[in-house]
Protein backbone atom coordinates (compact mmCIF):
# COMPACT_ATOMS: atom_id res chain seq x y z
CA UNK A 1 0.00 0.00 0.00
CA UNK A 2 1.36 3.41 -0.99
CA UNK A 3 1.78 5.84 1.91
CA UNK A 4 -0.36 8.98 1.90
CA UNK A 5 1.18 12.28 0.84
CA UNK A 6 -1.45 14.29 2.71
CA UNK A 7 0.68 14.88 5.85
CA UNK A 8 3.45 16.33 3.68
CA UNK A 9 1.00 18.51 1.76
CA UNK A 10 -0.40 19.77 5.07
CA UNK A 11 3.11 20.54 6.38
CA UNK A 12 3.89 22.57 3.24
CA UNK A 13 0.57 24.41 3.36
CA UNK A 14 1.09 25.31 7.01
CA UNK A 15 4.24 27.28 6.15
CA UNK A 16 2.18 29.97 4.44
CA UNK A 17 -0.22 30.05 7.38
CA UNK A 18 2.56 30.45 9.96
CA UNK A 19 4.75 33.01 8.18
CA UNK A 20 4.44 36.00 5.91
CA UNK A 21 8.22 36.56 5.76
CA UNK A 22 10.10 34.63 3.09
CA UNK A 23 13.22 34.06 5.20
CA UNK A 24 11.23 32.48 8.05
CA UNK A 25 9.11 30.38 5.70
CA UNK A 26 12.12 29.00 3.81
CA UNK A 27 13.95 28.33 7.09
CA UNK A 28 11.08 26.22 8.42
CA UNK A 29 10.76 24.47 5.07
CA UNK A 30 14.37 23.30 5.32
CA UNK A 31 14.30 22.38 9.02
CA UNK A 32 10.77 20.96 9.41
CA UNK A 33 9.45 19.77 6.06
CA UNK A 34 12.42 18.54 4.01
CA UNK A 35 13.53 15.98 6.65
CA UNK A 36 9.99 14.53 6.47
CA UNK A 37 10.33 14.29 2.69
CA UNK A 38 13.57 12.38 3.21
CA UNK A 39 11.84 9.99 5.62
CA UNK A 40 8.96 9.46 3.20
CA UNK A 41 11.34 8.35 0.44
CA UNK A 42 13.67 6.45 2.81
CA UNK A 43 16.46 8.66 1.51
CA UNK A 44 20.02 8.71 2.79
CA UNK A 45 20.09 12.48 2.24
CA UNK A 46 17.51 15.06 1.23
CA UNK A 47 17.67 18.78 0.59
CA UNK A 48 16.23 21.77 -1.20
CA UNK A 49 17.94 24.83 -2.64
CA UNK A 50 16.97 27.89 -4.61
CA UNK A 51 19.16 29.23 -7.41
CA UNK A 52 18.90 32.85 -6.24
CA UNK A 53 20.39 31.82 -2.87
CA UNK A 54 23.53 30.23 -4.27
CA UNK A 55 25.55 33.49 -3.87
CA UNK A 56 24.75 33.32 -0.14
CA UNK A 57 26.34 29.89 0.28
CA UNK A 58 29.93 29.35 1.35
CA UNK A 59 32.45 29.29 -1.47
CA UNK A 60 33.32 25.58 -1.19
CA UNK A 61 29.64 24.67 -1.60
CA UNK A 62 29.36 27.13 -4.48
CA UNK A 63 32.14 25.30 -6.32
CA UNK A 64 30.45 21.94 -5.73
CA UNK A 65 27.08 23.23 -6.92
CA UNK A 66 28.65 24.82 -9.99
CA UNK A 67 29.50 21.31 -11.16
CA UNK A 68 26.39 19.61 -9.77
CA UNK A 69 24.08 22.11 -11.50
CA UNK A 70 25.96 22.19 -14.79
CA UNK A 71 23.64 21.15 -17.61
CA UNK A 72 26.73 20.15 -19.61
CA UNK A 73 28.13 17.85 -16.91
CA UNK A 74 25.05 16.63 -15.05
CA UNK A 75 22.26 14.95 -17.07
CA UNK A 76 19.83 15.25 -14.14
CA UNK A 77 20.30 19.02 -14.04
CA UNK A 78 19.81 19.12 -17.82
CA UNK A 79 16.60 17.07 -17.58
CA UNK A 80 15.17 19.38 -14.88
CA UNK A 81 16.06 22.48 -16.87
CA UNK A 82 14.61 21.23 -20.15
CA UNK A 83 11.47 19.47 -18.87
CA UNK A 84 10.58 20.86 -15.42
CA UNK A 85 9.81 17.28 -14.38
CA UNK A 86 11.11 14.92 -11.65
CA UNK A 87 13.94 12.60 -12.67
CA UNK A 88 16.18 9.88 -11.24
CA UNK A 89 19.60 8.92 -12.54
CA UNK A 90 18.35 5.74 -14.20
CA UNK A 91 16.24 7.79 -16.63
CA UNK A 92 19.16 9.72 -18.05
CA UNK A 93 22.31 7.61 -17.79
CA UNK A 94 23.77 4.19 -17.02
CA UNK A 95 25.07 3.17 -13.56
CA UNK A 96 28.63 3.15 -14.90
CA UNK A 97 28.41 6.67 -16.30
CA UNK A 98 26.62 7.94 -13.19
CA UNK A 99 29.36 6.56 -10.93
CA UNK A 100 31.84 8.68 -12.89
CA UNK A 101 29.67 11.80 -12.70
CA UNK A 102 28.95 11.41 -8.99
CA UNK A 103 31.28 8.96 -7.22
CA UNK A 104 29.90 9.62 -3.70
CA UNK A 105 28.68 6.34 -2.13
CA UNK A 106 25.65 8.05 -0.56
CA UNK A 107 24.64 9.46 -3.97
CA UNK A 108 24.54 6.14 -5.82
CA UNK A 109 20.83 6.70 -6.47
CA UNK A 110 19.61 10.27 -6.97
CA UNK A 111 16.16 11.72 -7.53
CA UNK A 112 15.39 15.40 -8.07
CA UNK A 113 12.29 17.47 -8.68
CA UNK A 114 11.75 21.05 -9.89
CA UNK A 115 10.43 24.11 -8.05
CA UNK A 116 8.79 26.30 -10.69
CA UNK A 117 7.49 29.86 -10.35
CA UNK A 118 5.71 31.54 -13.28
CA UNK A 119 7.22 29.09 -15.74
CA UNK A 120 10.77 29.57 -14.45
CA UNK A 121 12.84 26.89 -12.70
CA UNK A 122 13.80 28.57 -9.39
CA UNK A 123 14.99 25.61 -7.35
CA UNK A 124 15.14 21.86 -6.88
CA UNK A 125 14.34 19.23 -4.29
CA UNK A 126 16.64 16.22 -4.14
CA UNK A 127 16.88 12.85 -2.41
CA UNK A 128 19.71 10.32 -2.50
CA UNK A 129 20.28 6.69 -1.50
CA UNK A 130 23.48 4.69 -1.15
CA UNK A 131 24.47 1.66 -3.22
CA UNK A 132 22.99 -0.89 -0.79
CA UNK A 133 19.53 0.65 -1.05
CA UNK A 134 16.96 0.12 -3.83
CA UNK A 135 16.81 2.59 -6.70
CA UNK A 136 14.05 5.18 -6.91
CA UNK A 137 11.15 3.97 -9.07
CA UNK A 138 8.20 5.31 -11.06
CA UNK A 139 5.99 5.58 -7.98
CA UNK A 140 8.69 7.66 -6.26
CA UNK A 141 8.78 10.00 -9.25
CA UNK A 142 4.99 10.34 -9.22
CA UNK A 143 5.02 11.17 -5.51
CA UNK A 144 7.87 13.64 -5.93
CA UNK A 145 5.91 15.32 -8.71
CA UNK A 146 3.00 15.93 -6.31
CA UNK A 147 5.30 17.28 -3.60
CA UNK A 148 7.09 19.60 -6.04
CA UNK A 149 3.75 20.91 -7.32
CA UNK A 150 2.83 21.83 -3.75
CA UNK A 151 6.23 23.40 -3.20
CA UNK A 152 5.92 25.41 -6.41
CA UNK A 153 2.56 26.79 -5.25
CA UNK A 154 4.12 27.61 -1.87
CA UNK A 155 7.04 29.35 -3.63
CA UNK A 156 4.66 31.48 -5.72
CA UNK A 157 2.91 32.55 -2.52
CA UNK A 158 6.05 33.45 -0.57
CA UNK A 159 7.68 35.22 -3.52
CA UNK A 160 4.62 37.23 -4.55
CA UNK A 161 2.39 38.21 -1.67
CA UNK A 162 3.11 40.14 0.48
CA UNK A 163 6.46 40.36 -1.33
CA UNK A 164 4.89 42.28 -4.26
CA UNK A 165 5.47 45.58 -2.44
CA UNK A 166 9.16 44.76 -2.10
CA UNK A 167 9.52 43.53 -5.65
CA UNK A 168 8.16 46.77 -7.09
CA UNK A 169 10.61 48.90 -5.13
CA UNK A 170 13.77 46.85 -4.75
CA UNK A 171 16.06 45.02 -7.14
CA UNK A 172 16.92 41.33 -6.70
CA UNK A 173 20.32 42.29 -5.21
CA UNK A 174 18.68 44.74 -2.81
CA UNK A 175 16.25 42.03 -1.69
CA UNK A 176 19.23 39.79 -0.92
CA UNK A 177 20.73 42.57 1.20
CA UNK A 178 17.43 43.03 3.06
CA UNK A 179 17.30 39.35 3.95
CA UNK A 180 20.89 39.39 5.25
CA UNK A 181 20.21 42.55 7.26
CA UNK A 182 17.18 40.79 8.75
CA UNK A 183 19.50 37.94 9.79
CA UNK A 184 21.73 40.41 11.66
CA UNK A 185 24.66 40.48 9.23
CA UNK A 186 27.03 43.47 9.30
CA UNK A 187 27.88 45.41 6.13
CA UNK A 188 31.21 43.63 5.97
CA UNK A 189 29.59 40.20 6.33
CA UNK A 190 26.98 41.05 3.69
CA UNK A 191 29.72 42.13 1.30
CA UNK A 192 31.59 38.86 1.85
CA UNK A 193 28.50 36.71 1.29
CA UNK A 194 27.43 38.59 -1.84
CA UNK A 195 30.99 39.03 -3.18
CA UNK A 196 30.77 42.82 -3.25
CA UNK A 197 32.67 45.50 -1.33
CA UNK A 198 31.55 46.84 2.03
CA UNK A 199 31.22 50.27 0.45
CA UNK A 200 28.87 48.85 -2.20
CA UNK A 201 26.68 47.53 0.61
CA UNK A 202 26.66 50.96 2.29
CA UNK A 203 25.69 52.70 -0.94
CA UNK A 204 22.98 50.15 -1.64
CA UNK A 205 21.51 50.66 1.83
CA UNK A 206 21.41 54.42 1.27
CA UNK A 207 19.46 53.93 -1.96
CA UNK A 208 17.12 51.48 -0.27
CA UNK A 209 16.46 53.87 2.62
CA UNK A 210 15.49 56.56 0.10
CA UNK A 211 13.22 54.23 -1.83
CA UNK A 212 11.47 52.99 1.30
CA UNK A 213 11.50 56.36 3.06
CA UNK A 214 13.13 54.96 6.19
CA UNK A 215 16.14 56.11 8.19
CA UNK A 216 17.54 52.94 9.78
CA UNK A 217 18.17 49.25 9.16
CA UNK A 218 15.69 48.29 11.88
CA UNK A 219 12.97 50.49 10.36
CA UNK A 220 13.65 49.03 6.91
CA UNK A 221 13.37 45.44 8.15
CA UNK A 222 10.26 46.21 10.17
CA UNK A 223 8.53 47.77 7.19
CA UNK A 224 9.38 45.00 4.78
CA UNK A 225 8.60 42.22 7.28
CA UNK A 226 5.11 43.44 8.07
CA UNK A 227 2.20 41.70 6.39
Amino acid sequence: MVASLQPLFAAIDSLSERHCHRVESERDLKTDVIPKVGEYFAAKRSGIFFFDQIPLLDRNLQRILKVALSIELNPIARYLTERHAPVHEGLVTSPKIWSLICPRPDHWHVMAGPIVVRGQLVGALGCTRDRSMPAFDAQNLADLSGICLHLSIWAVTTRSSPQSFKNKLLTARELQIVELVALGRTNSEIGTELWITENSVKQALKRMFRKLEVSSRAEMVARLSSC
